[in-house]
């Protein structure tokens, strides 16, 4: 049901609730080509990227004015996004590198053993 279409409050909560779970599903799309990422990058310094960050949160704020969003709420949401993947994003290369037995900050390329390959 679209926004538009809802006559209660029960009609907005449902399609408030199924959104969330579209939400969280993309979520974890995204989180799995931070896998990806850290699977693929030839060495941790590789994963922070600040030029990178820049622009996805810039692309967001301007798909998010496109779509009606607030001003400002686009890079607050990604700014905190962007941090919460670069984190993941770290700690799957350490347990990567870890599991290849590379300390050195680099390592060869390779799929953790508890993860499906994407």
């Amino acid at each position: 049901m679209k926004p538009e279409d809802c006559q209660t409050m029960t009609d907005v909560r449902a399609g408030v609730d199924a959104l969330d779970r579209e939400i969280a599903a993309l979520l974890g799309t995204r989180f799995g080509y931070m896998d990806a990422a850290a699977r693929i990058k030839p060495n941790r310094e590789a994963v922070r990227d600040e030029a990178r960050k820049a622009a996805v949160i810039a692309q967001a704020e301007s798909a998010a004015r496109t779509a009606g969003v607030p001003a400002g709420l686009a890079a607050q949401l990604w700014e905190i996004l962007v941090e919460a993947s670069i984190a993941h994003e770290l700690a799957e290369y350490d347990a990567l590198s870890e599991e290849s037995g590379a300390s050195d900050g680099t390592r060869t390329r390779g799929l953790r053993r508890d993860r499906p390959a994407l």
